[in-house]
C-alpha cells in the first residue's frame, strides 16, 4: 500500500493526512491565507515532520479541494465530493448521509455502502450557505469561533432573521445588538438560519441513516444540536471533522494500488 499523502487545499484552510499501509499516521491543518500553492507546500512539511515520515518515502500525493490545481507535484486529483464520501465511509461504514459545512459552502450528499456519491447537492454561492457566515458574525460580536457552539447552546429565545442574504444578515446582526439582544440569541438565530438552508438541501437529496457532519463546522456544538433538532436525527461527528476529505484523497490514491 505504501506511504500516501492527501492534501485538501480549501478556500479558509489546507489540510493534510499521512496514510501509511492503510491507517493515518498523522494529520495538520493550516490557513491557506489566498496561497493556496504555498499553504499546500507548508501542510505538506509540517505533516511529514509530525508523521516521523520522508518525502522520499511517499509513494503518491494526492489533492482535492479549492485550490488542488495549484499545488505543484500532485500525482493525483480527486473531486472534493468523492474525497468527502470516500473519507466518511472510511471513518463510519454505516454513514448513508453527508453534510459537509466548509468555509466556502456547505455539501450534502447520499452515500452508496461502499463510499461512492450517489447524489449531491452544493449550496448557493453565498456565505449564508457556509461557514463563513459563522466567522463573519463571530466578527460582529467579537466572539472566539470556538466559544460560538456553547454561548449559542445558552440561548432562550434565539433571534429570527428576515433574509437569506449574508450580507444582509450581517448588517441585521448589528442592528440586533444595538436592540440589546443576547448574543447567545443573535448565534443561536444564525445556527437556526443555516440548519434550515441543510434541511431543505437534505429534503431534495433525500435523508438516509447515518447521517454524518464534517467539516469546521461540524466543530460548531451550537450548530450540530440546531441541525439535529431541525433534522429530527443524531448526528455522527468525526473526532477531526476537518481533515475527512485529505483522508478521502489519500484512501483514493491507495485504491489504486500504488
Amino acid at each position: 500500500m505504501g506511504t500516501i499523502l492527501g492534501l485538501d487545499v480549501g478556500s479558509m484552510t489546507t489540510k493534510a493526512v499521512v496514510l501509511r499501509d492503510g491507517t493515518m499516521a498523522g494529520w495538520h491543518l493550516i490557513a491557506s491565507a489566498g496561497d493556496y500553492r504555498g499553504a499546500a507546500d507548508k501542510a505538506k512539511g509540517d505533516v511529514l515532520a509530525k508523521s516521523g515520515v520522508s518525502e522520499d518515502n511517499l509513494t503518491k500525493v494526492v489533492v482535492t479541494g479549492y485550490g488542488a490545481d495549484l499545488v505543484a507535484n500532485a500525482d493525483q486529483k480527486v473531486s472534493e465530493i468523492v474525497a468527502h464520501a470516500v473519507g466518511t465511509h472510511h471513518l463510519f461504514s454505516s454513514a448513508r448521509t453527508l453534510i459537509e459545512v466548509g468555509g466556502q459552502s456547505t455539501r450534502v450528499a447520499k452515500i452508496g455502502a461502499g463510499g461512492k456519491p450517489l447524489d449531491f447537492l452544493i449550496s448557493e454561492k453565498c456565505a449564508a450557505g457556509s461557514g463563513r457566515m459563522l466567522q463573519m458574525i463571530a466578527r460582529v460580536l467579537h466572539v472566539k469561533l470556538e466559544d460560538i457552539g456553547p454561548l449559542s447552546l445558552r440561548s432562550h429565545k434565539p433571534v429570527s432573521f428576515t433574509t437569506s442574504c449574508a450580507v444582509f444578515m450581517e448588517s441585521e446582526a448589528v442592528s440586533r445588538v444595538a436592540e440589546g439582544s443576547p448574543k447567545e440569541d443573535i448565534l443561536a438565530g444564525i445556527h437556526e438560519a443555516l440548519a434550515s438552508k441543510i434541511a431543505n438541501m437534505i429534503n431534495r437529496v433525500g435523508l438516509e441513516l447515518d447521517c454524518v457532519i464534517t467539516g469546521g463546522g461540524a466543530r460548531d456544538s451550537g450548530l450540530v444540536s440546531r441541525i439535529q433538532e431541525t433534522l429530527g436525527v443524531d448526528l455522527l461527528v468525526p473526532e477531526v471533522p476537518q481533515v475527512t476529505a485529505a483522508l478521502g484523497a489519500a484512501l483514493s490514491g491507495d485504491s489504486r494500488g500504488n
